[in-house]
Protein backbone atom coordinates (compact mmCIF):
# COMPACT_ATOMS: atom_id res chain seq x y z
CA UNK A 1 0.00 0.00 0.00
CA UNK A 2 1.22 3.48 -0.82
CA UNK A 3 1.92 5.93 1.98
CA UNK A 4 1.43 9.66 2.17
CA UNK A 5 2.75 12.51 4.27
CA UNK A 6 0.22 13.66 6.86
CA UNK A 7 -0.26 17.29 5.92
CA UNK A 8 3.09 19.04 5.95
CA UNK A 9 4.30 17.08 8.98
CA UNK A 10 7.08 14.52 8.99
CA UNK A 11 4.66 11.67 9.67
CA UNK A 12 3.83 9.26 6.86
CA UNK A 13 0.81 6.98 6.94
CA UNK A 14 -0.80 4.43 4.63
CA UNK A 15 -3.27 6.06 2.27
CA UNK A 16 -6.09 4.03 3.83
CA UNK A 17 -6.57 3.84 7.59
CA UNK A 18 -8.19 1.05 9.60
CA UNK A 19 -11.05 2.21 11.80
CA UNK A 20 -12.03 0.19 14.85
CA UNK A 21 -15.52 1.44 15.75
CA UNK A 22 -17.05 -1.81 14.47
CA UNK A 23 -14.91 -3.74 16.96
CA UNK A 24 -17.32 -2.51 19.66
CA UNK A 25 -20.49 -3.43 17.79
CA UNK A 26 -20.29 -6.07 15.06
CA UNK A 27 -16.82 -7.66 15.35
CA UNK A 28 -15.59 -10.07 17.98
CA UNK A 29 -11.99 -10.41 19.17
CA UNK A 30 -11.13 -12.93 16.46
CA UNK A 31 -12.59 -10.70 13.74
CA UNK A 32 -10.61 -7.75 15.08
CA UNK A 33 -7.36 -9.72 15.14
CA UNK A 34 -7.91 -10.98 11.60
CA UNK A 35 -8.64 -7.48 10.36
CA UNK A 36 -5.54 -6.01 11.97
CA UNK A 37 -3.28 -8.77 10.64
CA UNK A 38 -4.70 -8.48 7.12
CA UNK A 39 -4.38 -4.69 7.17
CA UNK A 40 -0.74 -4.73 8.25
CA UNK A 41 0.06 -7.58 5.82
CA UNK A 42 -1.32 -5.38 3.02
CA UNK A 43 1.03 -2.57 4.01
CA UNK A 44 -1.45 -0.57 6.06
CA UNK A 45 -0.06 1.45 8.95
CA UNK A 46 -2.67 3.94 10.22
CA UNK A 47 -4.92 2.37 12.88
CA UNK A 48 -7.55 4.64 14.38
CA UNK A 49 -9.53 4.18 17.59
CA UNK A 50 -11.07 6.28 20.39
CA UNK A 51 -11.51 6.16 24.13
CA UNK A 52 -15.28 6.09 23.70
CA UNK A 53 -15.42 2.99 21.48
CA UNK A 54 -17.02 0.31 23.60
CA UNK A 55 -16.36 2.50 26.66
CA UNK A 56 -12.66 1.73 26.35
CA UNK A 57 -13.00 -1.94 25.45
CA UNK A 58 -11.74 -1.39 21.90
CA UNK A 59 -8.56 0.27 23.14
CA UNK A 60 -8.05 -2.69 25.49
CA UNK A 61 -8.51 -5.12 22.60
CA UNK A 62 -6.19 -3.21 20.30
CA UNK A 63 -3.60 -2.96 23.02
CA UNK A 64 -3.70 -6.73 23.54
CA UNK A 65 -2.86 -7.24 19.86
CA UNK A 66 0.03 -4.77 19.63
CA UNK A 67 3.36 -6.44 20.21
CA UNK A 68 1.79 -9.89 20.01
CA UNK A 69 -0.08 -10.14 16.74
CA UNK A 70 1.69 -7.23 15.02
CA UNK A 71 4.78 -5.26 16.11
CA UNK A 72 3.96 -1.98 17.85
CA UNK A 73 6.30 -0.13 15.51
CA UNK A 74 4.48 -1.42 12.43
CA UNK A 75 1.46 0.80 13.05
CA UNK A 76 0.79 4.50 13.40
CA UNK A 77 -1.39 4.35 16.50
CA UNK A 78 -4.10 7.02 16.60
CA UNK A 79 -6.75 7.54 19.25
CA UNK A 80 -9.21 10.27 20.20
CA UNK A 81 -10.12 12.00 23.43
CA UNK A 82 -13.89 12.28 23.51
CA UNK A 83 -13.81 13.46 27.14
CA UNK A 84 -17.54 13.44 27.69
CA UNK A 85 -19.10 16.22 29.73
CA UNK A 86 -19.45 15.21 33.41
CA UNK A 87 -20.38 16.76 36.73
CA UNK A 88 -17.03 15.82 38.27
CA UNK A 89 -14.33 18.25 39.42
CA UNK A 90 -12.63 18.38 36.02
CA UNK A 91 -15.80 19.30 34.17
CA UNK A 92 -15.35 16.91 31.29
CA UNK A 93 -15.32 18.14 27.73
CA UNK A 94 -12.09 19.69 26.50
CA UNK A 95 -10.93 21.04 29.84
CA UNK A 96 -7.29 20.53 30.73
CA UNK A 97 -8.05 18.05 33.50
CA UNK A 98 -10.48 16.01 31.43
CA UNK A 99 -8.18 15.78 28.42
CA UNK A 100 -5.13 14.73 30.41
CA UNK A 101 -7.16 12.12 32.29
CA UNK A 102 -8.56 10.86 28.99
CA UNK A 103 -5.12 10.40 27.44
CA UNK A 104 -3.72 8.67 30.54
CA UNK A 105 -6.65 6.27 30.37
CA UNK A 106 -6.05 5.58 26.69
CA UNK A 107 -2.35 4.89 27.25
CA UNK A 108 -3.16 2.53 30.09
CA UNK A 109 -5.71 0.58 28.06
CA UNK A 110 -3.50 0.46 24.97
CA UNK A 111 -0.49 -0.64 27.03
CA UNK A 112 1.84 1.96 25.50
CA UNK A 113 3.75 4.97 26.74
CA UNK A 114 2.73 7.17 23.80
CA UNK A 115 0.40 7.36 20.84
CA UNK A 116 1.50 8.54 17.44
CA UNK A 117 -1.56 10.70 16.76
CA UNK A 118 -3.82 12.06 19.51
CA UNK A 119 -7.02 13.70 18.31
CA UNK A 120 -9.56 15.99 19.96
CA UNK A 121 -12.90 14.49 19.03
CA UNK A 122 -14.92 17.71 18.91
CA UNK A 123 -14.84 21.44 19.58
CA UNK A 124 -15.92 22.46 23.07
CA UNK A 125 -17.31 25.99 23.18
CA UNK A 126 -17.68 25.91 26.99
CA UNK A 127 -13.93 25.73 27.62
CA UNK A 128 -11.52 28.50 26.63
CA UNK A 129 -9.54 27.41 23.59
CA UNK A 130 -6.32 28.48 25.32
CA UNK A 131 -6.95 25.94 28.08
CA UNK A 132 -7.57 23.13 25.62
CA UNK A 133 -4.46 23.97 23.60
CA UNK A 134 -2.31 24.25 26.73
CA UNK A 135 -3.25 20.65 27.55
CA UNK A 136 -2.30 19.59 24.03
CA UNK A 137 1.03 21.43 24.32
CA UNK A 138 1.74 19.61 27.57
CA UNK A 139 0.98 16.24 26.00
CA UNK A 140 3.34 16.87 23.09
CA UNK A 141 6.07 18.24 25.35
CA UNK A 142 5.79 15.22 27.65
CA UNK A 143 6.14 12.80 24.71
CA UNK A 144 2.82 11.09 25.37
CA UNK A 145 1.68 12.02 21.87
CA UNK A 146 3.95 12.50 18.87
CA UNK A 147 1.42 14.42 16.77
CA UNK A 148 -2.01 15.93 17.37
CA UNK A 149 -5.15 16.28 15.30
CA UNK A 150 -8.78 17.32 15.61
CA UNK A 151 -12.09 15.86 14.48
CA UNK A 152 -15.36 17.36 13.30
CA UNK A 153 -14.20 20.99 13.48
CA UNK A 154 -15.77 23.60 11.24
CA UNK A 155 -13.57 25.69 9.00
CA UNK A 156 -13.46 28.67 11.37
CA UNK A 157 -12.75 26.42 14.35
CA UNK A 158 -9.86 24.74 12.56
CA UNK A 159 -8.43 28.07 11.40
CA UNK A 160 -8.70 29.45 14.95
CA UNK A 161 -7.08 26.47 16.66
CA UNK A 162 -4.34 25.76 14.12
CA UNK A 163 -2.01 28.66 15.03
CA UNK A 164 -2.56 28.28 18.80
CA UNK A 165 -0.16 25.48 19.71
CA UNK A 166 3.35 26.30 20.89
CA UNK A 167 5.00 22.88 21.29
CA UNK A 168 3.55 21.19 18.22
CA UNK A 169 0.83 21.84 15.70
CA UNK A 170 -2.31 20.30 14.35
CA UNK A 171 -1.40 17.89 11.56
CA UNK A 172 -4.76 16.29 10.75
CA UNK A 173 -8.50 16.72 10.78
CA UNK A 174 -11.03 13.89 10.68
CA UNK A 175 -14.28 14.86 8.98
CA UNK A 176 -17.11 13.00 7.33
CA UNK A 177 -16.34 13.08 3.60
CA UNK A 178 -17.67 11.01 0.73
CA UNK A 179 -19.54 11.33 -2.53
CA UNK A 180 -22.67 11.73 -0.39
CA UNK A 181 -21.19 14.28 2.03
CA UNK A 182 -19.00 16.94 0.44
CA UNK A 183 -19.82 19.85 2.74
CA UNK A 184 -16.26 20.16 4.04
CA UNK A 185 -15.14 21.36 0.60
CA UNK A 186 -16.69 24.76 1.33
CA UNK A 187 -14.61 25.78 4.36
CA UNK A 188 -12.78 22.91 6.06
CA UNK A 189 -10.69 21.70 3.12
CA UNK A 190 -9.45 25.22 2.24
CA UNK A 191 -8.63 25.93 5.90
CA UNK A 192 -6.75 22.63 6.18
CA UNK A 193 -4.79 23.35 3.00
CA UNK A 194 -3.85 26.83 4.22
CA UNK A 195 -2.47 25.47 7.49
CA UNK A 196 -0.79 22.36 6.07
CA UNK A 197 -3.25 19.97 7.72
CA UNK A 198 -4.10 16.58 6.22
CA UNK A 199 -7.70 15.41 5.87
CA UNK A 200 -8.67 11.97 7.19
CA UNK A 201 -12.21 11.22 5.97
CA UNK A 202 -14.50 9.16 8.15
CA UNK A 203 -17.52 7.38 6.64
CA UNK A 204 -15.85 7.50 3.19
CA UNK A 205 -18.44 5.00 1.91
CA UNK A 206 -21.37 7.19 2.84
CA UNK A 207 -22.13 5.15 5.97
CA UNK A 208 -22.28 2.05 3.76
CA UNK A 209 -24.80 3.45 1.28
CA UNK A 210 -22.23 3.88 -1.50
CA UNK A 211 -21.53 0.14 -1.57
CA UNK A 212 -24.94 -0.30 -3.19
CA UNK A 213 -26.18 -2.66 -0.49
CA UNK A 214 -29.31 -0.57 0.14
CA UNK A 215 -30.43 -0.17 -3.49
CA UNK A 216 -33.26 -2.68 -3.21
CA UNK A 217 -33.89 -2.79 0.51
CA UNK A 218 -32.22 -3.13 3.88
CA UNK A 219 -30.09 -6.26 4.39
CA UNK A 220 -30.82 -7.95 7.70
CA UNK A 221 -27.15 -7.95 8.72
CA UNK A 222 -26.51 -4.29 7.83
CA UNK A 223 -26.25 -1.23 10.06
CA UNK A 224 -29.41 0.06 8.42
CA UNK A 225 -31.30 -2.82 10.05
CA UNK A 226 -29.82 -2.14 13.48
CA UNK A 227 -31.85 -0.15 15.99
CA UNK A 228 -28.62 1.55 17.10
CA UNK A 229 -27.50 2.64 13.63
CA UNK A 230 -30.63 2.84 11.45
CA UNK A 231 -30.89 6.60 11.91
CA UNK A 232 -27.18 7.01 11.21
CA UNK A 233 -27.54 5.27 7.84
CA UNK A 234 -30.92 6.81 7.02
CA UNK A 235 -29.39 10.28 6.70
CA UNK A 236 -27.86 9.19 3.41
CA UNK A 237 -30.82 7.29 2.00
CA UNK A 238 -32.29 10.11 -0.06
CA UNK A 239 -33.27 10.67 -3.68
CA UNK A 240 -30.03 12.57 -4.26
CA UNK A 241 -28.05 9.73 -2.72
CA UNK A 242 -29.82 7.21 -4.95
CA UNK A 243 -28.73 9.11 -8.07
CA UNK A 244 -25.15 9.16 -6.85
CA UNK A 245 -25.19 5.48 -5.96
CA UNK A 246 -26.48 4.58 -9.42
CA UNK A 247 -23.63 6.59 -10.97
CA UNK A 248 -21.14 4.74 -8.78
CA UNK A 249 -22.62 1.37 -9.75
CA UNK A 250 -22.49 2.28 -13.45
CA UNK A 251 -18.85 3.31 -13.10
CA UNK A 252 -18.01 0.09 -11.26
CA UNK A 253 -19.67 -2.02 -13.95
CA UNK A 254 -17.70 -0.24 -16.65
CA UNK A 255 -14.41 -0.71 -14.80
CA UNK A 256 -15.07 -4.30 -13.78
CA UNK A 257 -14.76 -3.51 -10.08
CA UNK A 258 -17.02 -2.94 -7.07
CA UNK A 259 -18.99 0.20 -6.15
CA UNK A 260 -17.06 0.16 -2.87
CA UNK A 261 -13.73 0.46 -4.70
CA UNK A 262 -15.01 3.28 -6.90
CA UNK A 263 -16.37 5.28 -3.97
CA UNK A 264 -13.24 4.77 -1.88
CA UNK A 265 -10.84 5.60 -4.73
CA UNK A 266 -12.77 8.80 -5.44
CA UNK A 267 -12.47 10.19 -1.91
CA UNK A 268 -8.94 8.87 -1.38
CA UNK A 269 -7.66 10.95 -4.28
CA UNK A 270 -9.49 14.20 -3.50
CA UNK A 271 -7.31 17.30 -2.90
CA UNK A 272 -6.05 17.44 0.65
CA UNK A 273 -7.07 13.90 1.54
CA UNK A 274 -4.37 11.73 3.11
CA UNK A 275 -6.17 8.56 4.16
CA UNK A 276 -9.86 7.61 4.39
CA UNK A 277 -10.65 5.68 7.57
CA UNK A 278 -12.48 2.45 6.71
CA UNK A 279 -14.24 0.10 9.08
CA UNK A 280 -15.30 -3.48 8.50
CA UNK A 281 -17.28 -6.21 10.18
CA UNK A 282 -14.72 -8.90 9.38
CA UNK A 283 -11.65 -9.72 7.30
CA UNK A 284 -13.69 -10.47 4.18
CA UNK A 285 -15.42 -7.11 4.29
CA UNK A 286 -12.10 -5.36 4.88
CA UNK A 287 -10.65 -7.08 1.80
CA UNK A 288 -13.14 -5.14 -0.32
CA UNK A 289 -11.68 -1.86 0.90
CA UNK A 290 -8.10 -3.03 0.49
CA UNK A 291 -8.86 -4.00 -3.12
CA UNK A 292 -9.36 -0.31 -3.95
CA UNK A 293 -5.62 0.23 -3.53
CA UNK A 294 -5.01 -0.84 -7.13
CA UNK A 295 -7.73 1.39 -8.60
CA UNK A 296 -7.18 4.86 -10.03
CA UNK A 297 -10.30 6.36 -11.55
CA UNK A 298 -10.08 7.56 -15.16
CA UNK A 299 -10.57 11.31 -15.48
CA UNK A 300 -13.88 10.94 -17.33
CA UNK A 301 -15.38 8.83 -14.55
CA UNK A 302 -13.97 11.03 -11.81
CA UNK A 303 -15.43 14.11 -13.50
CA UNK A 304 -18.82 12.45 -13.92
CA UNK A 305 -18.90 11.53 -10.23
CA UNK A 306 -17.82 15.07 -9.33
CA UNK A 307 -20.75 16.45 -11.30
CA UNK A 308 -23.47 14.14 -9.98
CA UNK A 309 -22.42 14.70 -6.35
CA UNK A 310 -21.52 18.39 -6.54
CA UNK A 311 -22.42 20.63 -3.60
CA UNK A 312 -23.56 24.21 -4.05
CA UNK A 313 -20.98 26.96 -3.65
CA UNK A 314 -21.86 30.61 -3.46
CA UNK A 315 -21.21 33.63 -1.33
CA UNK A 316 -18.72 33.92 0.27
CA UNK A 317 -16.84 30.84 -0.99
CA UNK A 318 -16.89 32.11 -4.57
CA UNK A 319 -16.92 35.81 -3.86
CA UNK A 320 -15.76 37.64 -6.99
CA UNK A 321 -14.38 34.39 -8.42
Amino acid sequence: MESRQLGTSGLRVSRVGLGTLSWSTSSDAEDAANQLAAFVDAGGTLVDTADIYGDGEVELLLGSLLGHLVPRDSVVLATKAVARRTNGPFGGGASRGALLRALDGSLRRLGVDHVDLWQLHAWDGTVPLEETLSAVDHVVRSGKARYVGVCNYTGWQLATAAPGLKEGRIVSIQSEYSLLERGIEREVVPAAAHHGIGVLPWAPLGRGVLTGKYRTGTPADSRGASSDYAGYVEQHRTERASRIVEAVVTAADGLGTSPLSVALAWVRDRPGVVAPIVGARDKTQLAGSLAAESLTLPSAIKNALDDVSAVEFGYPERWLS
